[in-house]
């Protein structure tokens, strides 16, 4: 069974850091664009961040552009989102995803063919 599982997330204050895992299995993912998507609640998902299959390009919202950062490790099947400087509106589930067609990252969601359960992020003012 193919499975991407998200963890990490949790409450923090304003200010304040999370590390989020997304953790691959049931197939490799070393050569899928990876991306993170979050969800408010009554609001669209929305695209996070992305990075391509090498780890060589990454692409963020301008939201958090100078304040998270992904990665990934592919020997591990993980991709990874270090969010700093958190905000309240940075509140949401996150969700990892793959897009098995593509080695370059996309920011639409419908590019995407796996996705994670999602893990919440609260972050409290």
């Amino acid at each position: 069974q193919v499975q991407l599982v998200e963890s990490g997330g949790g409450l923090v204050q304003a200010g304040g850091s999370l590390r989020l895992s997304c953790a691959g299995s049931g197939r490799t993912f070393s050569t899928d664009a990876m991306g993170w998507f979050r969800q408010a609640p009554g609001k669209e998902r929305e695209f996070v961040a992305a990075i391509n299959w090498s780890g060589t390009s990454t692409y963020y919202a301008d939201s958090v552009k100078g304040r998270f950062t992904i990665s990934r490790d592919n020997a591990k099947n993980t991709v990874y989102l270090q969010m700093n400087s958190l905000k309240p509106e940075d509140t949401a589930v996150y969700y990892c995803a793959a897009d098995s067609k593509r080695v370059q990252a996309g920011v639409r969601s419908g590019e995407y063919d796996y996705w994670g359960q999602g893990t919440q992020v609260t972050v409290s003012s």
